[in-house]
């Protein structure tokens, strides 16, 4: 017992005990106000409809200033434990300070992130992306925390740590380029309303080609229709050019721009037989009526001369056949009637006449467009046999044996 005594007596024994006492203290307080003020938050977060309240508890804002306690107690409460040198004092405190800014740092870093959550619910946020913009927020303030903390732990003011960095402003524009660059391009995207999450853009060489599912302070994700994720920095897209396709999924109607391929060798006048076969089109009853009086008129004003047939006008299976999908186009169900719609005859190439058909479905679902488009000209391959045109595609080995086949037979 006497020596209990003794030992309580020792200037090293009461140092030692307070230190113990103090940190037991710290590590009490910590753990209840981890206890009380987290599960405090979360049942009242539970309780409200406030969706602000959910955002910090999910993002453990209250956590990190709970972990503040302990600090706050250890740098007050060294200086009342005796024997304790003051160099040693100085340390302590100094590490305490700066977890305490790191704390501090790190809840405003989960609280911005819960904001960040909270306009993404929004329907502006589910459009326009603010996630680069809380990126540079944080960072600055991880570099002003980090300014402070040296400051506290060297003793300089933090002017002195600015001017400093100053003269490193070359390094420094080095070492942040990306992020100036993508700071500088995610102000242009968001201004100009560029670009948004969700946006299907397309850039050339075809690594990209999807939905953007995120924008960054430096990169851009974007999930591909194969589902692979193409990661484009995000100055990039002020630097390159790229294909947004946000204005055709607003319109209501996707473009259809195809040609058939008409054998040149198939095209002909329409001879009395074949205007009889063509009448029976009930979508052809205005168009052969109207060409029927308007071809007589520019006929019998050529007088003698129109007694001959190459001087005459006469109807052509191809001209019919455009006709045709004219008033098949026009009365299509599946087909934007309020943007252009035509049949175009282009320039031929070697490889046939293009008979393009330039339309817009009436809607941009990517599903729904192919079938669409794929029913059309499924039903106008079928029937360009009727107009007596036939589709130009290069000779196949089926083609090749259909010609060897006479010339064995004459042989023999």
């Amino acid at each position: 017992m006497q020596d209990l005594q003794h030992l309580m007596t020792l200037p090293w024994m009461r140092t030692t005990l307070g230190v113990l006492a103090l940190l037991l203290v710290a590590l009490l307080a910590g753990w209840l106000a981890r206890r009380v003020l987290v599960r405090v938050m979360g049942t009242i977060a539970a309780r409200t409809a406030w969706q602000w309240d959910d955002a910090l508890v999910k993002r453990r804002t209250f956590l990190w200033l709970a972990r503040m306690i302990p600090a706050a107690l250890i740098q007050f409460g060294i200086v009342l434990i005796p024997g304790i040198p003051p160099g040693v004092e100085l340390v302590i405190g100094k590490i305490m300070m700066a977890l305490m800014v790191l704390f501090t740092v790190m809840a405003i870093n989960a609280a911005l992130s819960a904001v960040e959550d909270l306009y993404r619910e929004t329907p502006r946020g589910k459009e326009h992306s603010i996630k680069g913009l809380m990126q540079l927020i944080k960072l600055g303030l991880f570099v002003v925390a980090a300014l402070v903390v040296i400051a506290v732990v060297t003793g300089r003011h933090v002017g002195l740590l600015l001017s400093g960095l100053g003269a490193m402003s070359a390094v420094l524009m080095l070492i942040f380029k990306d992020t100036i660059l993508g700071f500088v391009a995610g102000v242009q995207l968001s201004t100009n309303d560029m670009l948004r999450v969700g946006d299907w853009i397309t850039m050339p060489g075809g690594v990209v080609d999807g939905d953007v599912i995120d924008i960054t302070l430096y990169t851009v994700k974007v999930r591909n229709f194969d589902r692979t994720i193409s990661t484009v920095p995000t100055w990039k897209l002020i630097s390159d050019s790229y294909q947004n396709w946000r204005g055709m999924s607003e319109s209501g109607g996707r473009r259809i721009k195809r040609s058939l391929l008409i054998d040149a060798s198939s095209v002909q006048f329409l001879d009395a037989a074949a205007l009889e076969r063509l009448g029976r089109f009930r979508l052809l009853d205005g168009y052969l009526g109207a060409k029927h009086t308007e071809l007589a008129e520019w006929n019998r004003s050529l007088g003698e001369a129109g007694e001959q047939a190459v001087n005459r006008r006469r109807l052509t299976n191809l001209g019919s056949f455009r006709a045709y999908i004219s008033a098949y186009l026009a009365g299509h169900p599946r087909i934007h009637h309020g943007m252009s719609c035509m049949v175009r005859q282009l320039a031929s190439d070697g490889r046939g006449i293009p008979l393009e058909l330039y339309c817009f479905t009436a809607t941009t679902v990517w599903a729904e467009y192919e079938n669409i488009q794929s029913d059309i000209f499924d039903h106008l391959i079928a029937l360009a046999p009727e107009f007596g045109l036939a589709l130009y595609q290069p000779p196949t080995g089926r083609d090749v044996r259909a010609a060897m086949v006479p010339a064995a037979a004459m042989d023999a």
